[in-house]
Order: structure tokens, then C-alpha cells, then sequence
């Protein structure tokens, strides 16, 4: 029997989110936010703190740095169930990563500091630790930049050990779209893009074309709709579910905890439709807290949330 459900080596880092700023930003001026909230970041540290709020078994893998942030987001990864035993705190110059979010209405800006992010290396990882389990999931292949080189090979080696791999790539800051990625590609089970990141990954704006494409590439594509729910390609075979109605508070972080509700069902073996449900679910339930994790953190209202009506 495999140690955990899932295992995941990325980035963990805090998110620092600001409401309520004008819309724009002028130069010089000192503008003020109405509401903030520090809340557990990065999208690799979302999908493992909420799979194990769901209840799988998480490993995790990362490097920070030795500094307070770090501590704080190691602390908040912990407290959510995640294994971070081979977590590697590293003292130097280099310290954690920082989102910050400037939130508004219906859309936001998204500045990063990627920090020990783009640090993190091959020589960081266990492979025994990794491979000690049914299934590994990778966020934010561009922000990996040190480790993107030798993802394929990171694929093929846990692979090979019998394990499924999901990918979900997360946004380009260079808007490139390049570096691998097909390639990678090649050794994926389950793709996680949004319609946007689909798009951009199979090089064309039509998103039917995009799936078409994808799924030739990777046996089950799954594409995040936002409110228009959420499909599957796999093969010939499609299936659409439409998105839980929720009033949200904030969109960060609800493709993350998508991926987190979907994997947590495909690990057991759920049919496609159950996963999408489970995905869209925990997809929503994120937004009706600031943040990616706090819905979660909430258990209370998680169980509520999540709970079947009859």
C-alpha cells in the first residue's frame, strides 16, 4: 500500500490579498485597500492543504526560505493535514515567495515574487517520497524554473513506480507558452488547464480546437469553465457539469481547489461526472472565503458546504 493519495512537489508561499482599491492606480499617490487578508498561497500548497482537508492522504515536497514568511506558510500547510516532512528550509539571500493580489469586482492583478519558487531544483526532491504513492500532481510549471528542465523526466521516473500524473500549468508570466511544455505533456494522464491556459497551451483562441488538440496529446483533458462549470475530454467522450450557484467573496484560489476536489475523487477511482461535481464543489466552496484555503480551513462550513442535499 502507497504512503499517501497523493504526493506534490511545487512552490509554498503566502498570498497577501487587498480589497476594496480604486480601480486605478496612479503614480505617487498613496491609495488605501478597505480590507486585507494574508492567507496560505501558491497553487501547489492550495491543492495539498484542500485535498487533505477532503481527506486524502498529501506528501509534499518544497523549498522555502528561513525567514517568517516561510514559517507562516510552512505552519498553515501543517495545520491543514500536509505531510511536510521533506520540506527543505534553506537559509541565503533568496527567501519565500509573495503573492500579492489587488482585488476587484471582476478582475484582479496579480504581482508575484517568486523567491525560493523559482529555486527549487531537482537535487531538492525525494524521489522515494514521491513515488510512495498513487497519484502526483504539479502545479505552476512556469514558475518552476529551475526544475521545468527536468519535469518530463521527473514524469517518466514516478511513471514508471505506477503512478498517475496530473499537471496543471497554471499561467505563463512571459506569455510564451513554450518550454517543454508538449513534450511534458506526453507522460500527463490528467491536463487541468482553465479555457485561457487551454487556449494558450494548444496555440489557438478557438477552445474547441484547443480540446481536440489536447486530448490527441493527453488521455483526459479537463477544462475549467468558471461559472460555466467544468468538462472532461477523454477520447470521443465528453461530459459538461455546470458550476455550483454560490455568492462569492473571491475567485483566488478556486482553480486550485477545483484540481483538489477533482483529484481527490480520480484517485478512488470516481467516474468522470463524479469528479467533475466534486471539482466544481470545492471549486466554489473556495470562493465564499477570502483566499484559496480558508473556506477549507473553516471546518464547519466546509462540511456544511460540501454536505449532499437531499
Amino acid at each position: 500500500m502507497a504512503r499517501f493519495d497523493v504526493t506534490i512537489a511545487g512552490e509554498l508561499n503566502l498570498d497577501l490579498i487587498l480589497y476594496g482599491l480604486p480601480e486605478q492606480l496612479l503614480p505617487e499617490r498613496e491609495l488605501l485597500a478597505d480590507r486585507m487578508m494574508l492567507t496560505l498561497g501558491s497553487s501547489s500548497a492550495i491543492v495539498a492543504h484542500n485535498l487533505s482537508a477532503l481527506g486524502s492522504s498529501v506528501g509534499f515536497q518544497s523549498r522555502i526560505g528561513d525567514d517568517p514568511l516561510g514559517k507562516i506558510a510552512l505552519e498553515r500547510l501543517q495545520q491543514g493535514g500536509v505531510d511536510v516532512s521533506k520540506v527543505r528550509m534553506v537559509p541565503g539571500a533568496t527567501t519565500t515567495g509573495l503573492t500579492v493580489i489587488l482585488h476587484q469586482q471582476n478582475w484582479r492583478n496579480i504581482l508575484t515574487y517568486s523567491g525560493t519558487i523559482a529555486e527549487l531544483s531537482w537535487n531538492d526532491l525525494d524521489f522515494d517520497y514521491l513515488a510512495d504513492s498513487r497519484h502526483f500532481h504539479f502545479s505552476s510549471y512556469y514558475l518552476q524554473k529551475n526544475l521545468r528542465p527536468r519535469v518530463g523526466e521527473l514524469f517518466q521516473k514516478l511513471k514508471a513506480k505506477g503512478l498517475t500524473i496530473s499537471l496543471d500549468t497554471n499561467d505563463d508570466p512571459d506569455d510564451r507558452w513554450e518550454g517543454g511544455l508538449s513534450e511534458v505533456l506526453r507522460h500527463v494522464d490528467v491536463f487541468l488547464p482553465n479555457e485561457r491556459e487551454a487556449c494558450k497551451a494548444a496555440a489557438t483562441e478557438d477552445l474547441e480546437e484547443a480540446v481536440k488538440k489536447l486530448s490527441q496529446q493527453v488521455p483526459l483533458v479537463v477544462v475549467k469553465l468558471g461559472r460555466k462549470g467544468a468538462m472532461a475530454q477523454r477520447g470521443n467522450e465528453r461530459i459538461v457539469v455546470p458550476a455550483k450557484e454560490v455568492v462569492p467573496v473571491d475567485s483566488v484560489g478556486a482553480g486550485d481547489s477545483f484540481d483538489a476536489g477533482f483529484l481527490h475523487e480520480f484517485v478512488r477511482g470516481s467516474d468522470l461526472q463524479t469528479c467533475l461535481k466534486s471539482g466544481n464543489r470545492s471549486g466554489a466552496l473556495s470562493t465564499t472565503r477570502p483566499g484559496g484555503t480558508e473556506a477549507f480551513r473553516d471546518a464547519v462550513h466546509r462540511e456544511q458546504f460540501l454536505r449532499p442535499r437531499t
